[in-house]
């Protein structure tokens, strides 16, 4: 009675799959399959500043509120600061965001979907005492961490 036919299954994949619009070519496909979700070039010199001045940190460390989870890209627990590396195309930034020329069904929405997620974060995190700093990944590294070392310079203690 509880079975599943087979056939079900390959069906709901397709449906699925029918919600992603097909590559542009496959060199497009390699390309957006090559998009990190951590550990970006942006993020990891940015890391690195920190560290060579002595900052510890956490990450890409998941926060969890109520039911609500977020996760920055860099944390700095004790003094409560989340640092989020934003790439200018995932995030919308206001300097370089444009429409997507090609599959804009799918692209707008995901992209909208993208701030309003980023927004929500902002509010849960600041709800709950949090600091929240935002870095355009088209930033000057040394103004980036610059920013983040006066927040955590008025948070008190160093290490966190």
């Amino acid at each position: 009675m509880g079975e599943k036919h087979p056939a079900d299954a390959s069906t709901a994949q397709q449906n699925r799959s029918s919600s992603y619009p097909a590559a542009a070519s496959p060199g497009r496909s390699r390309n957006m399959r090559a998009n990190r979700r951590v550990d970006t070039k942006p993020e990891r010199e940015i890391r690195s500043a920190l560290h060579r001045r002595g900052y510890r940190f956490r990450k890409d460390y998941r926060l969890e509120f109520d039911t609500v989870r977020v996760r920055p890209d860099i944390v700095f627990t004790a003094k409560r600061v989340a640092v989020f590396v934003d790439g200018c195309f995932w995030h919308a930034c206001p300097i370089h965001s444009r429409s997507p020329a090609v599959n804009q069904w799918y692209w707008s929405p995901k992209l909208q979907r993208n701030v309003e997620r980023d927004r929500r974060a902002d509010r849960i995190l600041a709800d709950a005492g949090w600091k929240v700093v935002r870095i355009w990944e088209h930033e000057a590294i040394d103004a980036a961490v610059d920013r983040v070392m006066e927040i955590l310079e008025n948070e008190g203690n160093k290490n966190a």
